[in-house]
This record gives structure tokens, C-alpha cells and sequence, in this order.
């Protein structure tokens, strides 16, 4: 079989059915060690592998035990660490007497740091000084991190009773929080299926805090909840406040369902991924490339009104801003039953935004309504409150076929 960047390059399906071990035997020279090339092949793959085939080599390492699967648990769980927008810096599989041993270092924006430590298991008690806190401590004293961190520590297992009484009766207590990798997984889906401003309150999580008054817990869920529910107006723009008067009813009545949008942005992400380059996602509604290059925001509509190819969609402010950090940024507008669609890159719609109007919705989350109706030939053209339409037809991409696969 070819090598995995080879086989990534001409026939990316196939690594989606291969085994972890698999995987690994096709990087490198197949053996996992600090600075060797099968460790820099494997973790550029999981910087851009599908969240799903993270969580399922997740498990073969926790469940079937393979030579080394420890070294490919520490690189999962630091990939996770970057799903939840943290700068990583990965440690060594194997600490050196003459080095500080940590598994990984996470920094968000703000600059806060956690010291991660994996832990395949907890079926035998560590020593939280020795192995867990002078790390973070000797990471302090040599300026790397600043006391504004924690330690994290991540089980394979989901039972923690006997690792969790010894930190909590410890001295540690308020500088390590403790976590199960499935849990850790369960926060990189909540992240992704939800928006932007849940980032904060999910690191908020993994820091340790005094959790006798409940209010932070249930802010977090709350808020998890609510993107849920919001989600599926905003992927249609359906929401009454997004569509054209009149049309409120017919959108509560004919909605589309979630796994059409599925798809639909499923060969979006696919068409992309072949055309630029591997697409994670990041939220619900924006994915990045591994080096955050490149930006991509899919919002998806069903066809309204009578005439054919009417469809609206909503531009938030969030997306804009996102966009705008990117070298190459693009607002790709998907349409229900439609083999193309269109990817509008971020100089071209924020030039426009003066002539296109502004949603006021009663939750504040205001958007510009981007309108799109059929011109010439009845191609999809975008509708400037100026009278004017403009042609998208430089910017339209052939769809692949829609894939059921997860994305990445």
C-alpha cells in the first residue's frame, strides 16, 4: 500500500477504513518515537483527520491495547486540545532525565495555559508531585508558561474515583482538573456543532474552579442548548426574520430536514477539500485548514417562493470577522437539490455588505439577508438593495457526490 501522505493525496476514502495500527504502519518506517518520521506523518494526519476516525482510533487504543498505543492516545488528546482552538505544543512520548517531561501545552488566546498529562489509566495511584505538578512548576520557573496555568489530566478510562480522591485531598487540588478522554471528546462535539462565543465557556470547563454554586455548569449547558435549538434556522436562514414577508409561514411549514443539510454540506466540504486543501471543522458552520490559512463558512438554503432558483441565506458578523482573519477566505452558499454551489470569497461579499440589508432579529443576532434570485438562464444571482443584481457564476463549484461520511 502507498504511503499515508501519498494515499491522503490520490484516495483519501481509503485511510477512512483503515485500522489505527493500519495507519501507522503506513507512516514512516511504522514505528512511533520522539523526533521520528512516522510521529511528524501521523500527527500531520490527525491535524486534518474527520473528528469521527479520532474518536474510533480513541477507542481501539483504550480498548485493544496495542505496542506504543499509549504515544498515539497523547497525540489524539492533543489533537483535541486544537479542536478546541488551543495553540498546542506536543510533548515528548518518553520524558528524559535532563528535560521537562509534560504530554502537552495548551494556550488559548488569552494566554492561559494547561499543562496536559495522559494517562492510559488509573489503576495505580501517581505521584502529583513529582509527575504532575513540578512540571508545571518547572515550566513556570523557565518562563515557558506563566502562573496564570493548570494541569489537566486526561484518563483513557471514564472510572476516575481513585485518581479524582487524590487530587481532590491533595495540595493540587485548585491547580489540576481531571477528565475523562471520551468526555474530552464529548466537548470537541459540542464545540463544533455550536457557535463561536461557546469557545470561551468550554475552556472555561478545563480550568480548575469551585464548583459549589452550580451557575457555571448550567450557564454552559444552557447555552450548548440553545445553539442546538437555534442551529437548524440559521443553517436555512428559515427563521422568520431572515425571510422575505409573507414567507414566515411557508417556512415553519415546509422545513428541510437536517440530513439533506447534511449532505449538502458534506460535498461542499468534500468539493473544497479537493480543490484547496483538507477542511476541519470548527463549528457548526465554519471550518478552517490544519495552518487556519484558509476559511471557509457553508450556510445552506432550501428554494423559497414560487419562481425558481429564489433562495436567502444570513451573513453574520462572527462570519465576517472569521473571513477576515484568513488568507483565503470564502462564503459558500449551498441550495437544497442543487448540484453546484457557490463560493463567494471574502474581499468580493464584504465589498457589498453596504448594499445588502441588515436582519434585525428579536434574539439581537442581527445578519445582512443575502438574496439570492434566478437571472439570466435562471442562474442564481445575488440582490443589492441599489436595483442591482450581481452574476455568481464566476464563483460556482461543481458538487461531488454528497457523502454520508462524517465530517472532519
Amino acid at each position: 500500500m502507498k504511503p499515508l501522505p501519498t494515499l491522503l493525496k490520490t484516495d483519501p476514502a481509503q485511510v477512512d477504513a483503515l485500522s489505527i495500527e493500519q495507519v501507522i504502519a503506513l507512516c514512516g518506517n511504522g514505528k512511533l518515537g520522539d523526533n521520528s518520521q512516522c510521529s511528524v506523518e501521523l500527527r500531520k494526519y490527525f491535524q486534518t483527520a474527520k473528528t469521527e476516525n479520532l474518536r474510533n482510533y480513541l477507542q481501539s487504543c483504550l480498548q485493544n491495547p496495542f505496542d506504543r498505543s499509549g504515544f498515539v492516545l497523547q497525540d489524539i488528546v492533543n489533537e483535541f486540545g486544537r479542536r478546541l482552538d488551543y495553540t498546542v505544543e506536543n510533548g515528548p512520548y518518553q520524558g528524559k532525565s535532563n528535560a521537562i517531561g509534560f504530554d502537552g501545552l495548551w494556550s488559548d488566546s488569552d494566554g492561559y495555559c494547561i499543562v496536559a498529562e495522559v494517562k492510559t489509566t488509573d489503576a495505580y495511584r501517581i505521584n502529583l508531585d513529582t509527575t504532575v505538578a513540578r512540571y508545571r512548576e518547572a515550566l513556570t520557573a523557565t518562563g515557558r508558561i506563566t502562573k496564570e496555568s493548570s494541569v489537566l489530566i486526561v484518563v483513557g478510562r471514564q472510572d476516575t474515583g481513585d485518581l479524582e480522591a487524590q487530587v481532590r485531598g491533595s495540595k493540587h487540588a485548585w491547580t489540576i482538573r481531571l477528565i475523562s478522554a471520551e468526555a474530552l471528546a464529548k466537548l470537541v462535539a459540542l464545540k463544533e456543532n455550536s457557535e463561536l462565543d461557546s469557545v470561551g465557556k468550554i475552556h472555561e470547563l478545563l480550568i480548575p474552579f469551585e464548583y459549589t454554586k452550580l451557575d457555571k455548569i448550567i450557564e454552559i449547558a444552557f447555552t450548548a442548548a440553545e445553539d442546538a435549538s437555534n442551529a437548524f434556522e440559521e443553517d436555512e436562514a428559515g427563521d422568520s426574520d431572515a425571510l422575505p414577508t409573507g414567507e414566515e409561514t411557508e417556512a415553519k411549514q415546509h422545513r428541510t430536514s437536517p440530513e439533506a443539510i447534511s449532505a449538502l454540506r458534506s460535498s461542499i466540504i468534500e468539493s473544497l477539500t479537493y480543490a484547496h486543501a483538507p477542511l476541519v471543522k470548527k463549528s457548526r458552520a465554519l471550518y478552517w485548514s490544519a495552518d487556519k490559512t484558509l476559511r471557509v463558512v457553508v450556510t445552506i438554503s432550501r428554494q423559497y417562493g414560487e419562481g425558481q432558483g429564489s433562495y436567502w441565506y444570513a451573513y453574520f458578523s462572527d462570519w465576517d470577522k472569521f473571513l477576515s482573519e484568513a488568507s483565503t477566505g470564502l462564503y459558500v452558499l449551498g441550495g437544497i437539490g442543487r448540484k453546484e454551489a457557490y463560493a463567494l470569497p471574502f474581499e468580493w461579499i464584504h465589498s457589498r455588505l453596504k448594499h445588502i440589508d441588515v436582519a434585525e432579529r428579536r434574539d439581537g443576532k442581527n445578519h445582512w439577508q443575502i438574496r439570492l434570485y434566478p437571472a439570466e438562464g435562471g442562474k442564481p444571482a445575488l440582490r443589492l438593495n441599489n436595483g442591482q443584481d450581481e452574476s455568481l457564476e464566476d464563483f460556482k463549484i461543481d458538487l461531488v457526490r454528497p457523502s454520508n461520511s462524517p465530517q472532519r
